[in-house]
């Protein structure tokens, strides 16, 4: 398991994976060498926002302006981003 993430740290999408909307599946996936995995309308919204500039504060500002009604975001964007670091999906910038 990663360590503890921090509200001013900057993240980034792994390279090794290519991230798109795919129109056939209906959401975001990452592609990679050996398949593909589609990302859920939450994970999606959270690594399309990954730009290796802004901090894990700054994203959850943006996502709570984004979804105004969604319940404890803050927590839903944290375990995002520690499912993506254990899947190497993102890395810290």
């Amino acid at each position: 398991m990663s360590d503890k993430i921090r509200s001013e740290e900057v993240f980034r999408r792994n390279p090794h994976f290519r991230f798109q909307w795919e129109e056939a599946q209906g959401c975001y996936v990452l592609l990679f060498p050996e398949g593909m995995v589609k990302l859920n309308g939450g994970a999606g919204e959270v690594l399309s926002r990954l730009d290796g500039n802004k901090t894990v504060a700054a994203l959850v500002e943006e996502l709570k302006a984004a979804f105004p009604d969604a319940p404890d975001l803050e927590s839903d964007v944290l375990a995002m981003l520690e499912l993506g670091l254990e899947k190497i999906w993102i890395v810290r910038n």
